[in-house]
């Protein structure tokens, strides 16, 4: 399938789930077919080179690298370890020179070269969060959720949730070291989760998994600090059951921004505007699944996929900005435990 699309789900595999599934997709109508699967042990977080080459997963001994192939199917490189636990959470640069992970269970931060061959190599740095959180539960003490460079790739950003914290560390290229520089501190007990920037790299979003809000920021360059802007609610009017705020993406036109709730299982859809960069909720809506733990918007940016780790499916659905509101596109596709989700443009050339 030389030039078409393919959608990489990975899961965690304690129960019926063979490892990453690897699903056709036609991305103009929003419709995925399964074809097949790569056995790995708990690939809960994939991530894919920039220049689609490369797909990289975590896995109990550490990351795994893959090699695409003009089919879709996948390679086995190798296998790296990150001296710790495994990791929860993975970003490359954009030359897939380098690796950052950051470890929930042992909050550790991570930073691996790559070689050319598309294997990662060697630990670089590396960093142990420590630290007493604000209340009990997962907030007591340092979890690395989040890990990812600067738009600009001057800094690694680690988001720390159990020290409600967004850690800024200056990333020296030539060597793969890092250094801490700046912490936006954010409310206690708010449990910051995942972030994303604007395509212009000018502006950040995260999500606040226990306060269940979204929060926009202006990014600093000069010093990798960030000014709040804005932070809205991703709930439902009159909602007072449990619930996270797990991740978010923007479309490709930064003009929309979606939020996934798990618990009151819905996604939330916010229009940004384009003079006073404001955000306004358009929607928020069930996804007919459960625990919705992350997303896929298609390229049209009209269309997105929730991938239902409780559900045990994808659900897509097809927006409609202009009436505020999104309806199913197809039947559920069935995946054990899923919980995310990559699209890849596979190569015309053989």
């Amino acid at each position: 399938m030389a030039g078409g699309y393919v959608a990489y789900v990975g899961t965690y595999t304690r129960e019926e789930s063979e490892g990453i599934y690897i699903l056709d997709v036609d991305p103009e109508y929003g419709y995925m077919k399964l074809k097949g699967t790569q056995k790995i042990s708990n690939p809960s977080f994939l991530t894919v080179s920039a220049d689609g080459r490369f797909l990289y997963s975590n896995c109990d001994s550490g990351i795994t690298s893959f090699r695409i192939l003009s089919d879709g199917s996948l390679e086995e490189i190798g296998q790296a370890s990150v001296n710790g636990l495994r990791p929860n959470y993975m970003s490359v640069n954009r030359d897939n020179t380098y690796l950052v992970s950051g470890g929930y269970h042992d909050g550790k931060l991570t930073i691996m070269n790559i070689n050319e061959d598309g294997s990662v190599g060697e630990v670089t740095d590396e960093v142990f969060m420590k630290g007493l959180g604000s209340v009990t539960g997962h907030h007591y003490r340092s979890h690395v959720n989040c890990a990812i460079f600067s738009p600009d790739e001057k800094y690694v950003i680690a988001i720390d949730i159990g020290m409600d914290q967004v850690k800024v560390y200056s990333f020296d290229k030539q060597r793969g070291k890092i250094e801490l520089v700046n912490i936006l501190r954010c409310e206690l007990g708010s449990g910051p989760r995942h972030m994303v920037f604007s395509s212009d790299g000018r502006y950040a979003y995260i999500t606040f998994e226990s306060k269940c809000t979204v929060g926009k920021f202006e990014y600093h360059p000069e010093d990798g600090s960030f000014t709040r802007m804005q932070e809205l609610s991703t709930l439902p009017p009159k909602y007072d059951g449990s619930n996270v705020a797990i991740t978010l993406k923007l479309t490709s036109d930064d003009r929309h921004l979606l939020v996934t709730n798990s618990g009151n299982n819905s996604v939330a859809i916010y229009d940004i505007d384009e003079v006073d960069q404001s955000m306004t909720m358009s929607c928020v809506l069930p996804v007919s699944s459960e625990y919705p733990h992350d997303i896929l918007i298609m390229p049209n940016n009209t269309m997105f996929t929730s991938v239902n780790q409780d559900g045990n499916n994808l659900t897509s659905f097809k927006i409609n900005y202009e009436g505020n509101y999104f309806l199913m596109n197809g039947a559920p596709i069935s995946i054990p435990s899923p919980t995310s989700i990559r699209l890849v443009k596979l190569s015309d050339k053989e």
